[in-house]
């Protein structure tokens, strides 16, 4: 059994549980972790859009998107509202090469951090995970996609 965990979910992360990539058999594997799993309130927004103009493009089927928000609203996720430390984004800015969201996902998930030392960042992208990896936000595992 897996010890608890506190996992920080970025949408990456939570899109490869709603609609089926490479990454779902880990995605999910992770969900079934004993821990709490965060989302944050742009993790929400950036899914939510995804979802928005998967739909409005007619890129998935109408239903499998109603199954998507179904399963967003009934995941293992606890909502969060949390505010990145103004300082935190600044001086992450300066190490690492991220686009806006993923460097406030990343803040954000170093702010919590400071309260809660055994949380982690789950994320697909290549980028903010090796950001997070140098952070220290990253399971030290060798395999990351699965826990």
């Amino acid at each position: 059994m897996n010890a608890p965990a506190v996992l920080y979910w970025d949408a990456s992360a939570v899109l490869s549980i709603l609609l089926q990539d490479r990454h779902s058999g880990a995605a999910q594997a992770w969900a079934r972790r004993t821990g709490f799993h965060l989302l944050s309130t742009l993790a929400w927004a950036e899914v939510h859009a995804i979802l928005g103009r998967a739909q409005r493009e007619r890129v998935v089927a109408a239903v499998l998107l109603s199954a998507a928000r179904e399963s967003l609203e009934a995941g293992p996720w606890h909502r969060v509202n949390v505010s990145p430390d103004w300082q935190t984004i600044q001086d992450l800015a300066s190490r690492w090469s991220l686009r806006g969201a993923d460097l406030w996902h990343l803040a954000a998930a170093k702010s919590l951090q400071a309260e809660l030392p055994e949380l982690f960042l789950l994320s697909y992208d290549a980028r903010l995970t090796e950001a997070a990896r140098g952070e220290g936000l990253v399971e030290d595992r060798e395999d990351r996609h699965s826990p």
